[in-house]
């Protein structure tokens, strides 16, 4: 009798192991998926002109799984150059390398306006490209074509898939710091702005480059810099500035959009369009029609770390419906080298709170996960 009852209890403590062990597993694998698909999510700046084994990027390629990085040639905390751009052999190097030590398809993104935003500059070995307002004073799209196709074949050539352009921001005010007067605007014209826009879109799809339209829902009234501090333009804003995102959506070349950190008080009385759902849900998604993926301006600009918390930030800009976050780690405030961890484990730790939906988290995935899967079906 007493065989029969050790048996039964023997027999019931297998099962809880079992039981356990499966919870346990299932629970762990449900963190790492939940983890993996924040990773998506991030896009990341770094200091490095090479990607070694072992090195402090692979690192964190291998680690957090981030979704993409950006590129830069200046690096604003310690004031120098060559943090990641040297010259055209070594940066085709660096992003083939970037590539190789990702797991999930990367991307790799650069801020290639044209003019004065452009990274790829004529001093490293790379082509002279005329900026969108050169480009868009041939009344025509005739230069911005050319120009663009040039672009947008060098980016290729090198191994990037993303380009934070075209600007599409109408230039309301040509004496706009840092839209108007460094000529990133191709016209006051909204009609031209998309002619323009289409045409240097066209040519990066050709070439295989996904175009980031920006900054939405438009910086060219401003007069201030949303990198030094939060930009209000309640009595500036044009509602034709919507016209480029509008007639592109329209024309089917929207993929990407990336936000602006601006605040319009007529529209949303206490949040930048970054982390307003009313300029992100209700009228991009909403009104435009957009469905492509949503990425945030720089995280760490002024306009955003003045005023918010980090985690803050964070959680607010995915519940307003961001889907990638871009931490440049290249601010005034300093270079971090655990800033990729800290995003992720805020983001999931929100999930975890109830800050921020599971649901959430897997329509940002899904469309980051169709915007790579379209880019590899091109190739």
């Amino acid at each position: 009798m007493w065989k029969k009852y050790i048996s039964k209890i023997i027999l019931i403590f297998l099962a809880s192991v079992i039981i356990l062990s499966a919870f346990y597993s299932f629970k762990t694998n449900s963190d790492r998926n939940l983890k993996n698909e924040i990773g998506q999510m991030i896009m990341i700046g770094f200091r490095g002109t090479t990607a070694e084994p072992g090195s402090y990027i692979t690192r964190v390629l291998r680690e957090v799984k981030v979704g993409g990085v950006i590129l830069f040639d200046y690096d604003v905390p310690s004031k120098s150059y060559d943090r990641n751009i040297v010259n055209p052999e070594q940066l085709e190097k660096l992003v083939s390398n970037l590539k190789s030590y990702s797991s999930e398809s990367l991307l790799v993104a650069v801020d290639a306006e044209g003019g004065k935003v452009n990274r790829l500059k004529e001093k490293y070995g790379f082509m002279s490209i005329l900026s969108p307002q050169e480009m868009g004073e041939a009344g025509n799209t005739a230069s911005a074509t050319e120009e663009a196709l040039k672009l947008a074949f060098e980016l290729k050539t090198m191994g990037f898939n993303m380009n934070m352009a075209p600007v599409v921001d109408v230039n309301v005010n040509p004496e706009n710091p840092v839209i108007g007067a460094l000529g990133r605007s191709f016209s006051a014209d909204p009609q031209q702005v998309f002619l323009d826009a289409s045409a240097f879109i066209k040519a990066h799809e050709e070439n295989n480059i996904i175009a980031v339209a920006k900054h939405f829902p438009g910086h060219g009234s401003s007069q201030d810099d949303s990198h030094l501090g939060m930009v209000d333009v309640t009595d500036t804003y044009k509602k034709e500035e919507l016209i480029p995102y509008q007639k592109l959506q329209e024309a089917g070349l929207l993929q990407a959009v990336m936000t602006a950190h601006i605040i319009n008080r007529n529209i949303d009385e206490n949040y930048p369009a970054t982390l307003s759902s009313r300029f992100l849900q209700d009228i991009l998604r909403g009104g435009i029609g957009f469905k492509g993926v949503i990425i945030s301006d720089d995280m760490q600009m002024g306009a955003i770390t003045s005023n918010y918390g980090f985690e803050e930030a964070i959680i607010m800009a995915i519940n307003a419906g961001c889907d990638i976050l871009i931490v440049s780690n290249n601010g005034s405030a300093g270079y971090d080298e655990n800033v990729p961890y800290k995003v992720r484990d805020a983001i999931y730790n929100a999930v975890k709170d109830g800050k921020i939906s599971r649901e959430r988290i897997s329509e940002s995935y899904e469309r980051i996960s169709l915007l790579k899967s379209n880019l590899e079906q091109d190739i």
